[in-house]
């Protein structure tokens, strides 16, 4: 914003000094004037400056703040659109351009895929629920937990059968989750495991999933603790949260405090490494006192 009014004062100057009448269009010229010198300078490649690289815990917007540095310090706490302020009645400018910017960035990574090349070079076993595009899967939740008998025949052929802990990845409501956490994730978990002289070989990667599709690749596979990975649903302060959903010996349509949860997995919360090794730990919890989620609480 100096910068701004720096050229406009200097633009101002020019036009006085070349005994322009500022009256006459002055609005106009200025307006042409200010583009073209803030398209010179900050215009590269014919590209902006991407307004979601701005660290929102540093931007601080109220003007003639009674406390900025309490207030600063606040805002190291949380990643909330705190200190925004206002031009009259609604947001200013710049805010409301980055509100838009993350919500487009949380509809992408819902209704984007995985790369598929990242399942290949991860090695995973892929398979896909009965939803047949995001649409249905966004509209049918009950489609995101089954797989067709050729599905389950893929997983049966390709793991192994009572397994101590088979691991699986599953798009979710955030594509962008996995991309952006997976390959530390399962690294972290595999090296926390040989602490605990415990493993896993094949991971399982499910398309269009839904977290109870976890019960049924149980069954499947008879595993004695299964940890899904899966893309949170994308909010306004990231679209890379990853979640793991742990059970031990999960079937299909067993209640939801059987599961013991992580989550806000990305780099601004529980870092992937971090969280793979308390992954590790907690499942070889599971394993020892054969229980999950509240009835392992309890027994602690």
């Amino acid at each position: 914003m100096k910068k701004l009014k720096t050229i406009i004062e200097n633009i101002l100057s020019e036009m006085a000094d070349g005994n322009v009448d500022l009256s006459n269009d002055v609005q106009s010229a200025i307006a042409v004037k200010v583009t073209e010198t803030v398209a010179q300078n900050d215009v590269e490649d014919g590209c902006i400056p991407d307004i979601t690289e701005v660290d929102i815990k540093k931007q601080f917007l109220v003007p003639h703040a009674e406390d900025p540095e309490g207030y600063q310090k606040m805002k190291q706490f949380t990643p909330a659109r705190l200190g925004l302020w206002r031009a009259g009645t609604r947001y200013k400018t710049q805010s409301t351009l980055r509100f838009r910017a993350d919500h487009a960035a949380a509809q992408d990574a819902v209704f984007s895929y995985v790369d598929e090349a990242l399942v290949k070079e991860m090695n995973f076993v892929s398979v896909e629920t009965l939803c047949h595009d995001k649409d249905e899967y966004v509209t049918r939740p009950d489609l995101g937990r089954q797989f067709s008998p050729e599905m389950c025949e893929i997983i049966k052929d390709n793991t192994t059968h009572g397994a101590k802990v088979q691991v699986v990845v599953g798009d979710g409501l955030s594509s962008a989750a996995i991309g952006a956490n997976i390959k530390d994730i399962i690294p972290s978990i595999k090296q926390g495991l040989k602490m605990f002289n415990l493993d896993f070989d094949s991971v399982v990667f499910v398309k269009h999933a839904r977290v109870p599709a976890m019960d049924k690749i149980g069954e499947l596979t008879d595993a004695d603790v299964v940890c899904l990975l899966i893309g949170e649903r994308p909010g306004l302060v990231t679209a890379e949260s990853m979640s793991a959903y742990i059970a031990y010996k999960p079937t299909v349509g067993m209640p939801e405090a059987r599961r013991t949860v992580i989550s806000n997995i990305h780099s601004g919360g529980t870092p992937a490494v971090e969280a793979g090794a308390y992954i590790a730990e907690l499942i070889k919890n599971m394993l020892d006192k054969k229980k999950s989620g509240i009835d392992l609480k309890e027994a602690e």
